[in-house]
Protein backbone atom coordinates (compact mmCIF):
# COMPACT_ATOMS: atom_id res chain seq x y z
CA UNK A 1 0.00 0.00 0.00
CA UNK A 2 1.50 3.41 -0.97
CA UNK A 3 2.35 5.56 2.08
CA UNK A 4 -0.16 8.27 1.12
CA UNK A 5 -2.98 5.84 0.29
CA UNK A 6 -6.08 5.71 2.52
CA UNK A 7 -6.36 2.72 4.82
CA UNK A 8 -10.03 2.34 3.87
CA UNK A 9 -11.57 3.53 0.61
CA UNK A 10 -15.30 3.01 0.04
CA UNK A 11 -16.37 3.99 -3.48
CA UNK A 12 -19.97 4.33 -4.77
CA UNK A 13 -21.23 1.60 -2.43
CA UNK A 14 -24.91 0.66 -2.82
CA UNK A 15 -26.64 -1.85 -0.53
CA UNK A 16 -30.24 -3.06 -0.73
CA UNK A 17 -32.38 -4.92 1.78
CA UNK A 18 -34.96 -7.33 0.40
CA UNK A 19 -38.19 -7.65 2.38
CA UNK A 20 -41.77 -8.78 1.83
CA UNK A 21 -42.82 -5.18 1.22
CA UNK A 22 -40.18 -4.62 -1.46
CA UNK A 23 -36.55 -3.61 -1.88
CA UNK A 24 -35.05 -0.83 0.22
CA UNK A 25 -31.89 0.88 -1.08
CA UNK A 26 -30.34 1.64 2.32
CA UNK A 27 -27.01 2.83 0.89
CA UNK A 28 -27.03 4.77 -2.35
CA UNK A 29 -23.57 5.23 -3.93
CA UNK A 30 -21.82 6.15 -0.69
CA UNK A 31 -18.14 7.07 -0.82
CA UNK A 32 -15.66 7.83 1.95
CA UNK A 33 -12.02 7.31 2.82
CA UNK A 34 -10.21 6.81 6.10
CA UNK A 35 -6.55 7.63 6.65
CA UNK A 36 -4.15 5.56 8.78
CA UNK A 37 -4.37 6.61 12.42
CA UNK A 38 -7.52 8.68 11.89
CA UNK A 39 -10.85 8.64 13.72
CA UNK A 40 -13.66 9.19 11.23
CA UNK A 41 -17.16 9.83 12.54
CA UNK A 42 -20.21 8.57 10.66
CA UNK A 43 -22.89 10.98 11.82
CA UNK A 44 -26.61 10.96 11.17
CA UNK A 45 -30.07 10.19 12.43
CA UNK A 46 -31.20 6.65 13.22
CA UNK A 47 -31.86 4.80 9.97
CA UNK A 48 -29.53 6.92 7.83
CA UNK A 49 -27.37 3.91 6.91
CA UNK A 50 -24.30 4.46 9.06
CA UNK A 51 -24.51 1.08 10.81
CA UNK A 52 -25.19 -0.68 7.49
CA UNK A 53 -22.07 0.95 6.05
CA UNK A 54 -20.01 -0.15 9.04
CA UNK A 55 -21.31 -3.71 8.79
CA UNK A 56 -20.66 -3.80 5.04
CA UNK A 57 -17.03 -2.95 5.71
CA UNK A 58 -16.85 -5.64 8.39
CA UNK A 59 -18.61 -8.15 6.12
CA UNK A 60 -21.48 -8.99 8.46
CA UNK A 61 -24.55 -7.80 6.57
CA UNK A 62 -27.74 -9.79 7.24
CA UNK A 63 -28.82 -12.52 4.78
CA UNK A 64 -31.50 -10.33 3.18
CA UNK A 65 -28.95 -7.64 2.26
CA UNK A 66 -27.18 -7.41 -1.09
CA UNK A 67 -24.30 -5.23 -2.25
CA UNK A 68 -25.51 -3.94 -5.61
CA UNK A 69 -22.36 -2.10 -6.66
CA UNK A 70 -19.25 -0.33 -5.41
CA UNK A 71 -15.88 -1.15 -3.88
CA UNK A 72 -14.51 -1.51 -0.34
CA UNK A 73 -10.72 -1.36 -0.47
CA UNK A 74 -8.89 -1.98 2.80
CA UNK A 75 -5.09 -1.72 3.02
CA UNK A 76 -4.97 -1.95 -0.78
CA UNK A 77 -7.16 -5.07 -0.93
CA UNK A 78 -10.71 -5.28 -2.30
CA UNK A 79 -12.71 -6.84 0.52
CA UNK A 80 -15.63 -7.67 -1.77
CA UNK A 81 -13.36 -9.90 -3.84
CA UNK A 82 -12.41 -12.11 -0.87
CA UNK A 83 -14.10 -15.42 -0.16
CA UNK A 84 -16.11 -15.55 3.09
CA UNK A 85 -13.60 -17.96 4.67
CA UNK A 86 -10.62 -15.78 3.76
CA UNK A 87 -12.33 -12.64 5.07
CA UNK A 88 -13.16 -14.43 8.33
CA UNK A 89 -9.66 -15.81 8.87
CA UNK A 90 -7.51 -12.83 7.80
CA UNK A 91 -9.63 -9.69 8.07
CA UNK A 92 -12.69 -9.86 10.31
CA UNK A 93 -11.77 -9.92 13.99
CA UNK A 94 -8.07 -9.48 13.23
CA UNK A 95 -7.20 -6.63 10.85
CA UNK A 96 -10.69 -5.13 11.38
CA UNK A 97 -12.40 -5.43 14.75
CA UNK A 98 -15.73 -4.27 16.15
CA UNK A 99 -16.99 -2.53 19.28
CA UNK A 100 -20.79 -2.97 19.55
CA UNK A 101 -23.17 -0.42 21.00
CA UNK A 102 -24.74 -2.79 23.51
CA UNK A 103 -22.35 -3.89 26.28
CA UNK A 104 -25.23 -5.75 27.94
CA UNK A 105 -26.10 -8.17 25.14
CA UNK A 106 -22.68 -8.66 23.58
CA UNK A 107 -21.39 -11.33 25.98
CA UNK A 108 -22.55 -14.85 26.57
CA UNK A 109 -24.04 -15.01 30.08
CA UNK A 110 -22.90 -18.64 30.44
CA UNK A 111 -19.12 -18.10 30.44
CA UNK A 112 -16.76 -15.99 32.49
CA UNK A 113 -15.04 -12.94 31.06
CA UNK A 114 -11.77 -14.88 31.09
CA UNK A 115 -13.29 -17.77 29.12
CA UNK A 116 -14.57 -15.37 26.46
CA UNK A 117 -11.23 -13.58 26.25
CA UNK A 118 -9.48 -16.94 25.89
CA UNK A 119 -11.81 -18.00 23.07
CA UNK A 120 -11.13 -14.73 21.25
CA UNK A 121 -7.36 -15.11 21.61
CA UNK A 122 -7.41 -18.75 20.55
CA UNK A 123 -8.53 -17.71 17.06
CA UNK A 124 -7.58 -14.04 16.74
CA UNK A 125 -4.34 -13.69 18.73
CA UNK A 126 -1.54 -11.84 16.90
CA UNK A 127 0.62 -14.89 17.65
CA UNK A 128 -1.68 -17.34 15.89
CA UNK A 129 -0.18 -18.58 12.62
CA UNK A 130 -2.27 -19.29 9.48
CA UNK A 131 -3.55 -22.84 9.52
CA UNK A 132 -2.62 -23.39 13.17
CA UNK A 133 -5.03 -25.95 14.59
CA UNK A 134 -4.19 -26.46 18.25
CA UNK A 135 -3.77 -24.08 21.14
CA UNK A 136 -0.54 -24.80 22.97
CA UNK A 137 -0.22 -24.24 26.70
CA UNK A 138 2.65 -21.80 26.14
CA UNK A 139 0.67 -19.60 23.73
CA UNK A 140 -2.39 -19.79 25.95
CA UNK A 141 -0.37 -18.44 28.86
CA UNK A 142 1.13 -15.64 26.75
CA UNK A 143 -2.33 -14.74 25.43
CA UNK A 144 -3.70 -14.66 28.97
CA UNK A 145 -0.92 -12.30 30.05
CA UNK A 146 -1.63 -10.12 27.03
CA UNK A 147 -5.34 -10.01 27.89
CA UNK A 148 -4.70 -9.10 31.52
CA UNK A 149 -2.33 -6.31 30.44
CA UNK A 150 -4.98 -4.95 28.04
CA UNK A 151 -7.62 -4.98 30.79
CA UNK A 152 -5.25 -2.83 32.84
CA UNK A 153 -4.78 -0.54 29.85
CA UNK A 154 -8.53 0.07 29.67
CA UNK A 155 -8.37 1.04 33.35
CA UNK A 156 -10.15 -1.95 34.86
CA UNK A 157 -8.94 -2.55 38.42
CA UNK A 158 -7.71 -5.98 39.54
CA UNK A 159 -8.04 -7.68 36.11
CA UNK A 160 -6.84 -11.03 37.52
CA UNK A 161 -9.94 -11.11 39.67
CA UNK A 162 -12.22 -9.61 37.03
CA UNK A 163 -11.61 -12.36 34.46
CA UNK A 164 -13.07 -14.89 36.87
CA UNK A 165 -16.40 -13.01 36.91
CA UNK A 166 -19.46 -13.49 34.73
CA UNK A 167 -20.64 -10.57 32.57
CA UNK A 168 -23.70 -9.90 34.76
CA UNK A 169 -21.34 -9.16 37.66
CA UNK A 170 -19.83 -6.19 35.79
CA UNK A 171 -21.32 -2.73 35.38
CA UNK A 172 -22.19 -1.37 31.92
CA UNK A 173 -19.07 0.77 31.85
CA UNK A 174 -16.89 -2.18 32.84
CA UNK A 175 -18.43 -4.36 30.14
CA UNK A 176 -17.79 -1.69 27.52
CA UNK A 177 -14.16 -1.40 28.65
CA UNK A 178 -13.82 -5.16 28.23
CA UNK A 179 -15.30 -4.80 24.73
CA UNK A 180 -12.70 -2.14 23.89
CA UNK A 181 -9.97 -4.44 25.20
CA UNK A 182 -11.27 -7.31 23.06
CA UNK A 183 -11.28 -5.07 19.98
CA UNK A 184 -7.65 -4.03 20.53
CA UNK A 185 -6.18 -7.41 21.54
CA UNK A 186 -5.81 -8.72 17.94
CA UNK A 187 -3.76 -5.56 17.14
CA UNK A 188 -6.09 -4.41 14.34
CA UNK A 189 -5.46 -1.73 11.74
CA UNK A 190 -9.10 -0.62 11.85
CA UNK A 191 -11.63 -0.58 14.69
CA UNK A 192 -15.31 -0.10 13.88
CA UNK A 193 -17.09 1.41 16.89
CA UNK A 194 -20.86 1.29 16.45
CA UNK A 195 -22.26 3.92 18.82
CA UNK A 196 -20.23 2.41 21.69
CA UNK A 197 -21.51 4.84 24.35
CA UNK A 198 -25.24 4.80 23.53
CA UNK A 199 -26.20 2.42 26.35
CA UNK A 200 -24.12 4.23 29.00
CA UNK A 201 -24.96 7.16 31.23
CA UNK A 202 -23.47 10.56 30.44
CA UNK A 203 -20.58 10.52 32.93
CA UNK A 204 -19.46 7.06 31.82
CA UNK A 205 -19.77 8.13 28.15
CA UNK A 206 -17.19 10.87 28.67
CA UNK A 207 -14.78 8.45 30.36
CA UNK A 208 -15.13 5.87 27.60
CA UNK A 209 -14.59 8.43 24.82
CA UNK A 210 -11.44 9.78 26.46
CA UNK A 211 -10.16 6.26 27.07
CA UNK A 212 -10.91 5.12 23.52
CA UNK A 213 -9.14 8.08 21.91
CA UNK A 214 -6.05 7.59 24.05
CA UNK A 215 -5.85 3.86 23.38
CA UNK A 216 -6.34 4.26 19.65
CA UNK A 217 -3.52 6.81 19.50
CA UNK A 218 -1.27 4.50 21.53
CA UNK A 219 -1.95 1.49 19.29
CA UNK A 220 -1.82 3.38 15.96
CA UNK A 221 -5.17 2.05 14.72
CA UNK A 222 -7.83 3.88 12.73
CA UNK A 223 -11.46 4.10 13.85
CA UNK A 224 -14.76 4.28 12.00
CA UNK A 225 -16.98 5.73 14.74
CA UNK A 226 -20.73 5.69 14.09
CA UNK A 227 -22.85 8.00 16.21
CA UNK A 228 -25.98 10.13 16.23
CA UNK A 229 -24.46 12.20 19.04
CA UNK A 230 -22.79 15.32 17.64
CA UNK A 231 -21.17 15.98 21.02
CA UNK A 232 -19.41 12.61 20.89
CA UNK A 233 -18.25 13.33 17.34
CA UNK A 234 -16.84 16.69 18.46
CA UNK A 235 -14.96 15.06 21.34
CA UNK A 236 -13.34 12.09 19.61
CA UNK A 237 -13.28 12.46 15.81
CA UNK A 238 -10.73 14.00 13.47
CA UNK A 239 -13.18 14.15 10.54
CA UNK A 240 -16.87 13.46 10.11
CA UNK A 241 -19.00 12.16 7.28
CA UNK A 242 -22.63 13.24 7.64
CA UNK A 243 -25.15 10.78 6.21
CA UNK A 244 -28.79 11.26 5.33
CA UNK A 245 -31.20 8.57 4.10
CA UNK A 246 -28.47 6.32 2.76
CA UNK A 247 -26.40 9.02 1.04
CA UNK A 248 -23.34 10.80 2.35
CA UNK A 249 -24.02 14.53 2.46
CA UNK A 250 -20.79 16.08 3.68
CA UNK A 251 -17.28 15.15 4.78
CA UNK A 252 -15.04 17.60 6.61
CA UNK A 253 -12.61 18.04 9.48
CA UNK A 254 -14.50 18.34 12.75
CA UNK A 255 -13.60 22.01 13.24
CA UNK A 256 -14.66 22.79 9.68
CA UNK A 257 -17.99 21.02 9.94
CA UNK A 258 -18.93 22.64 13.25
CA UNK A 259 -18.04 26.15 12.02
CA UNK A 260 -18.70 25.98 8.26
CA UNK A 261 -21.25 23.26 7.45
CA UNK A 262 -21.91 23.48 3.74
CA UNK A 263 -24.81 21.07 3.26
CA UNK A 264 -28.25 22.38 4.30
CA UNK A 265 -28.89 19.16 6.23
CA UNK A 266 -25.65 19.55 8.19
CA UNK A 267 -26.49 23.16 9.01
CA UNK A 268 -30.04 22.32 10.10
CA UNK A 269 -28.74 19.39 12.14
CA UNK A 270 -26.39 21.69 14.05
CA UNK A 271 -29.08 24.34 14.42
CA UNK A 272 -31.35 21.76 16.04
CA UNK A 273 -28.95 21.34 18.98
CA UNK A 274 -30.41 22.91 22.13
CA UNK A 275 -28.74 26.09 23.37
CA UNK A 276 -29.38 28.12 26.50
CA UNK A 277 -32.05 30.75 26.06
CA UNK A 278 -33.31 29.62 22.65
CA UNK A 279 -36.34 27.59 21.65
CA UNK A 280 -35.94 24.03 20.44
CA UNK A 281 -35.78 23.73 16.66
CA UNK A 282 -36.27 20.63 14.59
CA UNK A 283 -36.00 19.83 10.90
CA UNK A 284 -39.40 20.12 9.17
CA UNK A 285 -40.72 17.10 7.30
CA UNK A 286 -39.96 13.42 7.66
CA UNK A 287 -37.13 11.06 6.82
CA UNK A 288 -38.00 9.44 3.47
CA UNK A 289 -39.30 5.92 3.14
CA UNK A 290 -36.35 3.69 2.10
CA UNK A 291 -38.71 1.61 -0.06
CA UNK A 292 -39.74 4.68 -2.08
CA UNK A 293 -37.01 7.32 -1.68
CA UNK A 294 -37.23 10.67 -3.49
CA UNK A 295 -35.27 11.14 -6.69
CA UNK A 296 -32.14 13.23 -6.92
CA UNK A 297 -30.91 14.48 -3.57
CA UNK A 298 -32.86 12.60 -0.92
CA UNK A 299 -32.97 15.68 1.32
CA UNK A 300 -34.69 17.90 -1.25
CA UNK A 301 -38.27 17.47 0.14
CA UNK A 302 -37.11 19.03 3.43
CA UNK A 303 -34.48 21.44 2.09
CA UNK A 304 -35.04 25.22 2.11
CA UNK A 305 -32.63 25.62 -0.83
CA UNK A 306 -34.08 22.90 -3.07
CA UNK A 307 -34.45 23.68 -6.78
CA UNK A 308 -35.34 21.72 -9.91
CA UNK A 309 -31.89 20.19 -10.26
CA UNK A 310 -32.09 18.85 -6.68
CA UNK A 311 -35.22 16.91 -7.59
CA UNK A 312 -33.86 15.42 -10.80
CA UNK A 313 -30.13 14.85 -10.25
CA UNK A 314 -28.18 13.17 -7.47
CA UNK A 315 -25.50 15.78 -6.75
CA UNK A 316 -21.84 14.99 -7.35
CA UNK A 317 -19.29 15.78 -4.66
CA UNK A 318 -17.75 19.24 -4.74
CA UNK A 319 -14.99 20.73 -2.61
CA UNK A 320 -15.68 24.14 -0.99
CA UNK A 321 -12.16 23.95 0.49
CA UNK A 322 -9.24 21.52 0.78
CA UNK A 323 -10.35 18.47 2.75
CA UNK A 324 -14.01 19.48 2.63
CA UNK A 325 -16.46 17.61 0.40
CA UNK A 326 -20.20 18.21 0.01
CA UNK A 327 -22.85 16.58 -2.18
CA UNK A 328 -25.20 19.49 -2.81
CA UNK A 329 -26.22 21.56 -5.82
CA UNK A 330 -26.66 24.70 -3.71
CA UNK A 331 -24.39 24.48 -0.64
CA UNK A 332 -23.77 27.18 1.92
CA UNK A 333 -20.30 28.65 1.51
CA UNK A 334 -20.36 31.17 4.37
CA UNK A 335 -18.98 30.57 7.87
CA UNK A 336 -21.07 30.31 11.00
CA UNK A 337 -20.45 32.94 13.64
CA UNK A 338 -19.73 30.41 16.41
CA UNK A 339 -18.95 26.68 16.42
CA UNK A 340 -21.88 24.54 17.50
CA UNK A 341 -21.36 22.06 20.32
Amino acid sequence: MPPDAPLLDVAALSVSFHAESGVARVLDEVSLSLRPGEIMGLVGESGCGKTTLARAVLGVLPPNAAIDRGRIVFAGEDLLALSPSEAASRIRGRAITFIPQDPYGSFSPLFTVGDQLAELMRWKSPERQPGEGGYSRARRQRDRERAVAMLRAVQLPDPERLIAKYPHELSGGQRQRVMIAMALLPEPKLVIADEPTTALDVTIQAQILKLLRGLIAAHGASVLFTTHDLGAAWEICDRVTVMYAGQEAETAAVATFFTRPAHPYGRMLLDSLPTQGSALRGIPGEVPNPFAPPSGCRFHPRCPRAAADCVAIHPAARAPAIGHSVRCHHPYLDARAEPAR
